[in-house]
């Protein structure tokens, strides 16, 4: 009798392990970072910086801004597309959201401002994508210039300073005095809130199946009744809407609204969604993934920090790390 596990088993494990590479790999880098500051300073392993309080709590604040967007930017993967502008979108949302509070407007009106700016970037590129049928790689290199203009113009290339709006700043400006047991800043809170609603929206709606159809196989899903054209929209609308609220993010990061702000953050994001275990080419992708994506990228750049390691290094290993990534997806998508 053959001993073979039988092919439906070895498609859960395929999953599980799908599920659980970049948590893996996330313990990985973090550990290996701890061993590292083990061997070169001798300190105990689970004495080491990477395992503090504040460095967990500086790892989850850097984390927040790319985190955020790459929530959206799962969105846009799963259904086979890609967002060149997602950069250029969060420094104009940051640009937004200071000039409204420094002309005046109360929390809400700053909130809903930003969120519709972002929502109106992402319709713009979907429309250009679905309407007039261009390349989303090329439509996105092209709003990407769009966006950053926009923001340069509105600040009129300075930045914003909003030092002063306690209630923005109380979001990714270190844990206020007293709020010691979140552990992580408020903003990573959000996230994490964020995160369980898109994750939520993508698992458990018809709108999320819509969504893994179209990037699954375009031909198929609409031949099936699903309205590609919209859910295409929809998903750069998500995406850009995200992209707000890392926008906001990173005005609470940085007390101003900086249209230089977020530069090449585009690529942070992408990388982000397919270190986390998206495909490039559609239908796969998750957003507890994604987030991980992000913290293993902040990791890096923490671990390396506390260990003396130059940036070159710490480039090369980022880059190193992404191309493993993407080489892992071309595999799994050859397999499969």
């Amino acid at each position: 009798m053959s001993t073979d596990t039988p092919p439906p088993t070895k498609a859960r494990l395929g999953r599980a392990l799908a599920a659980l590479g970049p948590l893996l790999a996330l313990a990985l880098v973090w550990v290996g970072f701890a061993l590292l500051e083990h061997r070169l300073e001798g300190t105990p392993i689970l004495g080491s910086a990477m395992f503090s309080r504040e460095a967990v709590a500086q790892v989850v604040q850097q984390s927040v801004v790319i985190g955020i967007a790459a929530i959206g930017m799962t969105f846009v993967i799963i259904a086979a597309g890609i967002d060149l502008s997602v950069g250029s979108a969060i420094a104009l949302a940051s640009v937004v959201a200071a000039k409204l509070a420094v002309a005046g407007h109360g929390a809400a009106a700053v909130v809903l401002g930003t969120l519709a700016a972002g929502g109106a970037a992402g319709l713009l590129v979907g429309l250009l994508i679905v309407r007039a049928g261009l390349i989303p790689f090329i439509t996105t290199l092209g709003t990407l210039l769009v966006l950053r203009g926009l923001a340069l113009g509105l600040a009129g290339s300075q930045p914003i300073n909003i030092q002063e709006l306690a209630w923005l700043r109380f979001w990714l400006n270190g844990l206020p005095p007293g709020w010691e047991w979140l552990v992580i800043p408020p903003g990573g809170w959000l996230m994490l809130v964020l995160a369980g609603l898109a994750a939520a929206t993508l698992r458990l709606t018809v709108f999320g199946r819509h969504v893994h159809a179209v990037g699954s196989n375009e031909q198929t899903a609409r031949l099936c009744g699903v309205a590609v054209d919209r859910i295409k929209v929809a998903v750069y609308v998500i995406g850009g809407l995200f992209a707000a609220a890392a926008g906001l993010m990173l005005a609470s990061n940085q007390g101003q609204g900086d249209p230089t702000g977020a530069n090449g953050y585009e690529l942070d994001v992408i990388a982000a969604v397919v270190i986390g275990g998206a495909s490039l080419g559609g239908g796969v992708g998750s957003v507890l993934g994604s987030l991980v994506g992000a913290l293993v990228m902040t990791v890096i750049r923490v671990g390396c920090g506390l260990n003396g390691i130059d940036d070159s290094t710490t480039r090369v290993v980022t880059g190193a790390i992404i191309v493993a990534a993407v080489l892992a997806d071309r595999l799994r998508r050859r397999s499969a």
